[in-house]
């Protein structure tokens, strides 16, 4: 901070103006025409984490995808009991409204969500102090179960091993939504998956998710 006085918004608001008299002026018949509207090809399902920004990865210009953000980049399966779905309801818009091309899952390294998910470190925990966090990645139990057998559960290789099995998991949900399948299955839809290696700047992509990850 260059001032004690300083907050967060502070620099937000900060960063704003750089990007007004910057980017949004150097982009402004691009801008006028996202004010028409949006028209993504791709909706990306990827990691609430702040190190992993899919627009910064894949440099992408404004209203070039379609963003969804959570603990771990997971898709819960297709269910029709009354709630509030978060993914489900922006993956129905993307895929039935904007009528995307691709949903891309990212996965990335040192995911706190798959680490829980892989030592259960938030079971069991009060509302407040994991309760949510480790009842969302429970999504992962099954996907566990293989990785900590082969690879244990305290090693990075473990935990890349189950950052990898998240997206396949995502992607093998995603497959319950009948909208989706439909779609797939009639060549008006791909399904892909990457992961995002922090450590080194590595991207690995899954073309299909019976394939193998390779790098990009």
């Amino acid at each position: 901070m260059n001032d004690a006085t300083d907050t967060p918004l502070d620099g937000l608001v900060a960063g704003y103006n750089r990007f007004r008299s910057g980017d949004w002026a150097k982009q402004r018949e691009r801008w006028a025409e996202l004010g028409e509207g949006q028209s993504p090809r791709t909706m990306v399902i990827s990691c609430s984490d702040s190190r992993v920004d899919p627009a910064q990865i894949f440099d992408v210009d404004p209203g070039t995808i379609f963003v969804v953000r959570n603990v771990a980049a997971l898709v819960p399966p297709f269910e029709t009991t009354v709630g509030q779905h978060g993914v489900s309801a922006a993956l129905e818009f993307a895929v039935q409204v904007l009528e995307v091309e691709e949903v891309l899952v990212m996965g990335h390294g040192l995911c706190g969500g798959c680490q829980a998910a892989l030592t259960g470190a938030m079971k069991g925990k009060e509302v407040g102090k994991g309760h949510f966090v480790g009842n969302w990645v429970s999504l992962l139990d099954e996907a566990r179960i293989p990785v900590a057998e082969k690879y244990g559960t305290d090693s990075r290789e473990a935990e890349f091993e189950m950052e990898l099995a998240a997206v396949r998991v995502s992607l093998e949900n995603l497959m319950t939504f009948p909208f989706v399948r439909q779609k797939v299955e009639g060549g008006e839809l791909r399904l892909r998956g990457a992961h995002f290696a922090i450590s080194d700047g590595i991207l690995r992509v899954l073309d299909t998710p019976d394939s193998d990850f390779r790098e990009a």
